[in-house]
């Protein structure tokens, strides 16, 4: 029998010498109790996790080997705050390993991936440890506990029968191959996913291929060029800020034909990062484990434990978004096939077509572009705006502290409420560099719970500046800021006493509800004047300007539902799967998107072999959540409409009450009623995307 790692290394005096110069086996005496990143290498990782485990799987032991009678204070409790070196590494290093990437981490990635697995069913499946955990929860209605204690015992018990503590011996043991299997392969679908992103870029080697491209972008290509030792040319990659202004504007249709076809193929080229064989074995996979466990497919299994609840009522409710959709995205296919013949192109539109021609009709419907809104979205501005936002609503402050960053682009935050008191610290890393993974998300690198105040990471890949002009922001990326600074406050504000069920560790379809109401800010006239200023002049956004804005809100929105819905349907057919036959990729989603209709001119916003939400990403039958929690948003910012104050003190008041302090600490339904008053109405997002 080999031993315990830990054993091992003490034995043959390394273990002492890691403890003396491994950070996470100190007490951090930074401010704030921050990580020392400029302390933390590689090589402190795999000990760290190894010691993590060990002590969480310690702790476990003492709970369900104590000869005390169960209580809800000595089980459930006791389990809340157990393992915390694991939490300690976990949280720095899964923060470094998806913004700044290297070969190193990802191998460190894979090593403790079946090991987190493997401690996982390892408290889970503790016959022994369950057994107290049922002895409390068996005496819940007489245990007199509040709100929180309730939802913290309910939410535990839950966990263990979901992840098979009633199984036999047999369907433990494959549950755990199963549940490691399934880790390895999340962990190398996201790495074929960002090699696939790294290595397409597109050179430009005339002038002429520039053409209609605005001179931000142009220089932006030139600088990536340059850095890539290309000086003389300009490069284009997959990276948004460089992939979209492209799509947009260059006159050039196969080059952007070739850009679309790029990144409508990341995770599908013929080299070694293709994602077909994980995408198909990875819904195998959760397929298997939820017949094992009971459920008809693993939609069924994930969604019990979500505020939609069954299959049928994502779908149904999906279903009553797709048909408005589909109109009105019929109607703007007709008006850009008829720009696009006045243009001379007689070809039919194509997905390389939508955002070039999107852009020439909102000029001549709206006399708008974004080359005219973005001189007022210089990067600091925005989220200066989005920062007097939350101190409007909520009273809190953001104060730039020098702290030990991740990396040299973060930036540190002290965050304190309305009392001066503190709330946690706030890291934002804006722009995109190699290795670091694309789109934009919120991380915890320490969960709030009790008196311990959270750290919190907001990642995101902006354009850059160049070097003729500072970043400045496109519409999206000005929503996109507010919308995870929204998942930041919800983080941040969190007041509940256990870590599992505190901030974000709330159900899927609730999570993006503080997100995606914070977007409802960004382009709201009143907020509009008061951070939008010309990067040059200072001058603030003229009324004009806004009023074109607001004018446009609704435009384009049947192809942003269409490609949106297509995604979300595509990932509910792979999770609504009933079989663990070998599915072919290509035809499966082809099928899918055949049964929908969806117009060749659109493709999904992500297709299988890059959707990283939901291979992998804990969106899994998920994906419907962000319009599912936008009914939730366009119904709750109406509140604040209703009053005619968007900054409404008594009803900023209520939504952090009821919902941002919360967590997940009660039913989320229960919790939006108590601010709203009733239930949600989705004829509010209907009104919001023009699909009424």
């Amino acid at each position: 029998m080999i031993k315990n790692i830990l054993t091992v290394l003490f034995m043959n005096g390394i273990f002492m010498s890691c403890h003396h110069t491994n950070p996470f086996f100190t007490e951090w005496t930074t401010p704030y109790g921050v990580p020392p990143f400029d302390e933390i290498k590689n090589e402190h990782f795999i000990p760290a996790f190894d010691a993590g485990i060990a002590q969480l799987q310690a702790d476990i032991r003492r709970i369900a080997e104590s000869g005390d009678e169960p209580t809800f204070e000595n089980t459930i409790e006791a389990m809340d705050c157990a393992g915390a070196l694991l939490s300690k590494t976990a949280g720095v290093f899964f923060n470094v390993l998806n913004s700044d990437s290297d070969d190193e981490r990802e191998a460190i990635a894979e090593a403790v991936s079946p090991k987190l697995a493997k401690s996982s069913d390892d408290i889970y499946l503790n016959a022994q440890l369950f057994a107290r955990v049922k002895a409390v929860y068996a005496q819940k209605d007489k245990l007199a506990l509040d709100a929180e204690a309730a939802s913290l015992l309910e939410k535990t018990y839950k966990e263990f029968v979901r992840n098979g503590t009633n199984l036999d011996a047999g369907g433990q043991a494959e549950l755990r191959k199963l549940n490691e299997e399934l880790s390895l392969l999340g962990v190398k679908y996201g790495q074929n996913v960002l090699a696939d992103n790294t290595l397409f870029y597109i050179t430009a080697d005339s002038e002429a291929d520039l053409s209609g491209l605005p001179a931000g972008v142009v220089q932006a290509a030139a600088a990536e060029a340059e850095a890539r030792g290309l000086g003389g040319k300009w490069v284009f990659t997959l990276d948004a800020p460089s992939r979209i202004p492209l799509l947009q504007y260059a006159d050039n249709r196969a080059l952007r034909e070739k850009m679309l076809k790029g990144y409508a193929q990341k995770g599908n080229n013929a080299n070694a990062h293709n994602n077909q064989e994980t995408v198909q074995r990875i819904a195998s996979l959760e397929y298997r484990r939820a017949k094992l466990l009971g459920y008809a497919d693993y939609a069924s299994f994930a969604l019990e434990n979500r505020m939609a609840k069954t299959p049928a009522a994502v779908n149904d409710f999906l279903g009553k978004l797709w048909q408005p959709a589909q109109k009105v995205a019929a109607k703007e296919l007709a008006a850009l096939q008829e720009i696009a013949r006045d243009a001379g192109q007689t070809e039919r539109i194509e997905p390389w077509d939508w955002w070039y021609y999107t852009e020439k009709l909102r000029k001549a419907k709206f006399d708008l572009d974004e080359s005219q809104i973005r001189p007022y979205f210089k990067l600091e501005n925005v989220r200066d705006g989005a920062f007097m936002v939350a101190n409007k609503l909520y009273g809190i402050t953001f104060e730039a502290v020098a702290l030990p960053v991740f990396n040299p682009e973060a930036d540190a935050y002290l965050v304190k409420d309305a009392d001066g008191s503190e709330l946690g610290i706030y890291y934002t890393d804006y722009f995109p560099r190699p290795g670091k993974h694309a789109g934009a998300w919120m991380n915890n690198i320490r969960e709030q719970y009790g008196a311990v105040r959270p750290v919190i990471v907001n990642i995101c890949n902006f354009t850059k500046p160049t070097a003729d002009a500072p970043s400045l922001l496109t519409i999206d990326e000005v929503e996109t800021l507010f919308h995870e600074l929204g998942h930041a406050i919800h983080g941040l504000l969190s007041q509940c006493r256990y870590q599992s069920v505190s901030g974000t560790n709330v159900l899927r379809d609730f999570v993006e509800l503080p997100s995606q109401i914070n977007e409802n800010w960004a382009m709201h006239p009143d907020v509009l004047k008061l951070y939008a200023r010309h990067y040059e002049s200072g001058e603030a956004i003229p009324d004009a300007l806004i009023e074109k804005i607001v004018r446009s809100k609704k435009f384009n929105q049947g192809f942003a539902t269409c490609e949106f819905l297509a995604a979300a349907m595509l990932d509910m057919d792979w999770y609504t799967l009933q079989t663990a036959d070998y599915q072919d990729v290509e035809a499966f989603e082809k099928a899918s998107m055949d049964r929908i209709r969806l117009t060749e001119a659109i493709i999904p916003r992500y297709r299988s072999t890059y959707f990283t939400h939901v291979f992998g990403g804990g969106y899994a039958a998920g994906y419907y959540s962000y319009i599912w929690a936008e009914v939730l948003d366009a119904d709750a910012f109406q509140t604040f409409l209703e009053t005619g104050n968007v900054f409404d003190p008594a009803t900023a008041q209520s939504f952090r009450k009821n919902i941002l302090e919360k967590g997940g600490s009660e039913d989320p339904m229960k919790l939006y009623i108590r601010f709203r008053g009733k239930q949600p109405d989705i004829k509010s997002l209907m009104e919001c995307r023009g699909l009424q």
